[in-house]
């Protein structure tokens, strides 16, 4: 468990720090060895991503210790920080989610507001709010300064659920920085004026999903940094783009009739 304080203490110094922190999305040993050697400091594990590799479907889909296994295994054979996606919580009350994540060697840990389980429902701001904090208050329990990333899918969800679903981000992330969020992370951003309006709204940095080739819909990591995210990750991104390049590559070597 101290190894994984001292862990949860450097990632909570970088969120704290005011740099940006790029967090490459890794699902297996390999690629977060790869991560690692091309000079990331820190890691974040994607459910999705891991849920294609072991052949399974995101979505809370994926057996919770099957998952938690690869999570141990890639903070078992790196030496820095790993933060993992445990989508809604995958049923778990959150003392329970936070002891088995610390087991399994995560500093971190994104936590979403569509509960799969339940047919995708969405938990209400508050709701939500307070999951975030019962998980703040088990990891302080446990003397390890945790990063939880509060994660809302109000602006990816749209109008089809929410008459203003950037106004609901802008309330939602607040209520989780309240709640002892060290991040927060609202999906579905495509615009510089949407991410200046999430970075405006907190003063804890906020995640943007960006592809590591094209980067994003606001322009580059420069552009990015311009607006004020301090976080990035891949999502599943990084992952698909191996994928295409693979099977272009690959194609040419399929023996033709």
């Amino acid at each position: 468990m101290s190894h994984t304080a001292d862990r949860a203490t450097t990632l909570a110094a970088l969120h704290d720090s005011g740099e940006v922190l790029v967090l490459p999305t890794v699902w297996d040993v390999w690629s977060a060895r790869v991560a690692v050697q091309a000079g990331f400091r820190a890691l974040t594990v994607g459910s999705h991503p891991v849920a294609d590799s072991l052949g399974s479907a995101d979505g809370e889909n994926m057996d919770f210790a099957d998952y938690l296994a690869v999570v141990a295994r890639i903070t078992g054979d790196v030496e820095v920080p790993v933060s993992a996606d445990v989508e809604s919580g995958y049923g778990l009350d959150p003392k329970e989610l936070i002891e088995r994540l610390l087991e399994a060697g995560a500093a971190g840990a994104n936590i979403e507001d569509v509960v799969h389980g339940e047919g995708k429902r969405v938990r209400d701001r508050q709701e939500h709010a307070d999951y975030i904090a019962a998980a703040r208050s088990a990891a302080d329990a446990a003397g390890v300064p945790f990063v939880l990333n509060g994660r809302t899918d109000a602006v990816k969800l749209g109008t089809d659920v929410f008459p203003d679903p950037l106004a609901e981000a802008v309330e939602r992330i607040q209520l989780m920085e309240g709640a002892g969020a060290r991040a927060v992370y609202p999906v579905g951003l495509t615009t510089a004026e949407q991410v200046t309006a999430l970075v405006g709204a907190v003063s804890v940095p906020v995640n943007v999903t960006a592809h590591p080739v094209t980067g994003h819909g606001a322009g580059s990591l420069s552009a990015l940094t311009e607006l004020g995210a301090r976080r990035i990750t891949f999502g599943p991104l990084w992952q698909k783009w191996l994928a295409e390049v693979s099977a272009g590559q690959l194609a040419e070597w399929v023996a033709s009739e």
